[in-house]
């Protein structure tokens, strides 16, 4: 099968036993999650060469094919880039693309470590080392992009929050006549890439913008104070190591500490930090929203 042409996700039968079933506040690693462990892994992989890739569980999100081993094995590694929520580890072939799912965890560790639960894949590297891939739920993916093209999981994303021209008058343009809710807008990673559940509710009260309200009613002057306020959280929580929610932990075994600051985010029932009135939570877009209703207008 071409490494392009991807099987579709097959959802398990309704009813039927999921590890997400006994979870509560599930969420997917967002943007600063992913900065943190692409940062805590580049020291050891920059330089190295890939020596093998030993893959214990072919079926994750999509099947690992054989494109990646041969292009990764037997060339060093020239930079650990992050893409929106995909860390890229770049070489002169071309690129392995990473993506952690909803419970992925990468670590670099000694080549004789022993093996846990849900250790999926591991690269071997010239140094003794290898960077291992832990994922319970299966939702992560590992795929190959070859040199001089982009991987169809990349070729749509809008621009990252942290370049220049992410800012109010951006969004204020790409909002135009949408009546989608502003919060879905913002994370609409055709709109802007990174920007998810946790960290939306959390720009979005900074800023005191109710979430219901359509992005095509958001004046420019509050989407100026969005785009800051985006920028300022995610760096702030990068700084954090992220956010722990049930399955993240840093590449060092510790977990992000994000969460110890949260405002909004999975604080339904509980007073505003602000103004003591009581979080409210609704869904919107099949996801859960927190906000105050007197802060947020």
């Amino acid at each position: 099968m071409p490494q392009w042409c991807f099987p579709p996700f097959k959802r398990r039968r309704a009813g039927a036993k999921t590890p997400e079933h006994s979870l509560s506040r599930v969420e997917m690693p967002e943007l600063p999650e992913v900065e943190t462990t692409r940062r805590g892994i580049e020291p050891h992989l920059l330089g190295r060469l890939v020596t093998a890739l030993s893959v214990r569980e072919p079926r994750l999100r999509w099947p690992i094919g054989e494109a990646v081993a041969s292009g990764l094995t037997g060339l060093p590694i020239l930079a650990v880039q992050r893409r929106a929520k995909y860390l890229l580890l770049d070489n002169a072939r071309g690129s392995a693309l990473i993506h952690l799912g909803m419970s992925g965890s990468l670590r670099i560790l000694g080549a004789h470590t022993a093996l846990k639960s849900h250790d999926h894949y591991d690269l071997l590297l010239d140094d003794g080392k290898l960077l291992r891939f832990n994922d319970p739920r299966r939702f992560g993916s590992l795929v190959w992009q070859p040199a001089g093209s982009v991987h169809r999981l990349l070729a749509d994303l809008g621009p990252e929050p942290f370049v220049p021209g992410f800012d109010g008058e951006y969004l204020h343009a790409r909002a135009s006549g949408r009546r989608v809710p502003v919060k879905n807008f913002l994370m609409d990673q055709g709109v802007v890439v990174g920007v998810g559940n946790i960290y939306a509710a959390e720009a979005l009260f900074a800023v005191g913008i109710d979430p219901r309200l359509a992005a095509g009613k958001v004046a420019r002057r509050r989407y100026d104070a969005l785009a800051i306020a985006v920028k300022a959280i995610l760096s702030h929580a990068i700084t954090r190591g992220g956010t722990t929610l049930r399955d993240f932990l840093r590449p060092d075994g510790e977990p992000g500490y994000f969460e110890q600051e949260l405002q909004v985010y999975g604080r339904a029932g509980q007073p505003c930090r602000q103004c003591q009135t009581p979080i409210i939570s609704v869904r919107l877009g099949q996801r859960s929203s927190f906000y105050c209703p007197r802060c947020q207008r």
